[in-house]
């Protein structure tokens, strides 16, 4: 029978110490003294452990309830509701340094560098993922074993390469932990070889040249929306990454001098790309114009013209046009281009300057950002040409220095 507050009130001093419960591991410790002392009673691991909530008046009927819905939450997400407690009071010891602390402070602090799309992902997985394992613990205690027993959480869902970038961004919380003087070392450092290695991940894409004919050809045949088959003749001209495709502005293009260029905000590497328009590319460019041209995005959402195309419209386009996604994906347009351009001849720096693989102090000196631009330029119209041989059904490769 549950508690009431005149059942409290009315409870006695014994001899000896008893209980009288409310339910659900809740009781409350009438001592000889006539001190009445709030328990909570539960099993973790098949073991029966027993945390305190305080001493009646103080903690009221109430309260004591809230504290055991707390302890039960915490036991479903598989968290110790005393370690939990132990971990909050050594936290205030330490000056409130807890991971959770360190790692906003660190995300505050750099996630404003980052694109939009990444700093989220970061955030979630730190929320998800180890904050409700590591949160509240003092940053400067927390071991390796801890941190490895964290991330095999994640490991054990089948998610090894989350698991692998989780480990990267604790990493870098507990660096910058060392540097503001809260921790002395990164222990993530010690668990090298202790994560299976994560399985490397393929876009799915056409290179063979008579596919690519068949693949283009189906794509001028979409029946589906004019902007999305705008969009999806464009990929394979520009070959960007689909999300810079799909939130591309009208303001990044310079058509006078046929031109993409994507801000460093919007670029994975965090530098302008810029994009050379070849005259095929210019075409469509000209005829979305007249689809989206008085909006920002050129590629506007179905339900608001105020944000982006939906990140799944392309890849389900090409579903609609009978390509599964082991044949083709949106992101395939990057790998076609680079397969081909290379069988082609052209130089593998301009190749991979295009592809925004790294950033421009990173390729030979020879090919720096002002050299090779020309050289891409001239290699984009040629890529453009090709491509529209293969619509056409033939097969020519250029072999270019």
């Amino acid at each position: 029978m549950a508690l009431t507050v005149v059942s409290i009130r009315n409870a006695v001093s014994r001899e000896k110490p008893y209980k009288i419960f409310d339910g659900r591991g809740l009781y409350l410790l009438v001592n000889p003294t006539g001190s009445k002392l709030w328990r909570f009673k539960y099993t973790l691991a098949k073991r029966e452990k027993l945390i305190s909530f305080g001493p009646f008046p103080e903690v009221s009927l109430s309260q004591a309830r809230n504290l055991r819905a707390h302890a039960r939450s915490q036991l479903i997400a598989g968290i110790d509701p005393s370690a939990a407690r132990k971990a909050q009071q050594e936290a205030k010891v330490s000056n409130g340094a807890t991971f959770e602390l360190v790692a906003r402070e660190w995300l505050a602090k750099f996630s404003p560098t980052w694109a939009p799309s990444h700093a989220s992902k970061v955030i979630r997985r730190l929320e998800r993922d180890i904050y409700p394992w590591l949160g509240n613990r003092p940053i400067n205690e927390i071991g390796a074993r801890e941190l490895l027993t964290a991330l095999q959480r994640i490991e054990r869902r089948g998610a090894v390469e989350t698991a692998h970038r989780a480990k990267q961004n604790c990493s870098q919380v507990f660096r910058y932990a060392i540097a503001t003087g809260r921790a002395e070392r990164d222990p993530s450092a010690d668990l090298k070889g202790a994560l299976p290695p994560p399985k490397t991940k393929h876009h799915a894409s056409i290179t063979d040249p008579k596919k690519i004919g068949a693949l283009l050809r189906a794509i001028d045949g979409y029946e589906g929306s004019q902007v999305t088959r705008l969009a999806l003749q464009l990929a394979p001209l520009v070959f960007v990454r689909p999300g810079e495709l799909r939130a591309a502005e009208w303001a990044e293009f310079k058509l006078d001098a046929s031109e993409w260029r994507i801000s460093a905000t919007r670029m994975k590497m965090r530098s302008e790309h810029v994009v050379p328009l070849s005259t095929q590319a210019r075409r469509i460019l000209d005829e979305l114009k007249r689809h989206t041209g008085s909006g920002t995005y050129v590629f506007p959402g179905v339900r608001s013209r105020g944000r982006c195309m939906s990140e799944n419209t392309l890849n389900a386009a090409l579903r609609r046009l009978g390509y599964t996604s082991s044949d083709m994906t949106t992101h395939g347009f990057r790998s076609m281009a680079s397969t081909c351009l290379n069988e082609m001849g052209w130089n593998r720096d301009a190749i991979e300057r295009q592809l925004a693989h790294s950033d421009r102090d990173s390729i030979r000196a020879a090919y720096n950002y002002a050299e090779h631009l020309p050289l891409r330029r001239e290699m984009m119209q040629a890529w453009a040409d090709y491509l529209d041989r293969l619509r056409k059904g033939g097969h020519v490769i250029r072999i270019c220095g």
